[in-house]
């Protein structure tokens, strides 16, 4: 039983690292990108979002109507809360045809960190 329990904590970590590393870790160049996308909530960007961000939210009924407004051989920089949603945006990007490079940001401190455009409130 101890080495089943092992077992599937190990299939856990590996699972939660090989999330983690699909996040870009290295400085990004803001203007490198046809848009910074901020995939959350009204609420959340509300919070706090990039300088120059667009909100597409993943959850709007309207997402995938907002996405055919985007040239799809352009290069966009997403990000989320925390890297996940905005994972399943770019997986989803790149079934509707996106052909450009797409790079998970992670968390908007994260994102705002690689790209250097600070986070500001309000609509």
């Amino acid at each position: 039983m101890k080495i089943l329990k092992f077992l599937v904590a190990a299939l856990i970590a590996m699972f939660a690292i090989g999330s983690l590393s699909a996040c870009a870790t290295q400085t990004e160049d803001p203007a490198a990108y046809a848009a910074i996308i901020d995939v959350r909530t009204p609420e959340e960007w509300t919070a706090g979002h990039l300088e120059g961000a667009v909100r597409i939210g993943i959850a709007d009924a309207d997402f995938a109507q907002q996405l055919e407004t985007l040239d799809k051989s352009s290069d966009y920089y997403i990000y989320c809360r925390s890297g996940n949603r905005a994972g399943q945006a770019i997986d989803y990007m790149k079934s509707a045809g996106f052909t450009g490079k797409l790079v998970n940001g992670g968390a908007v401190a994260n994102a705002a960190s690689q790209t250097g455009l600070a986070i500001i409130t309000g609509e």
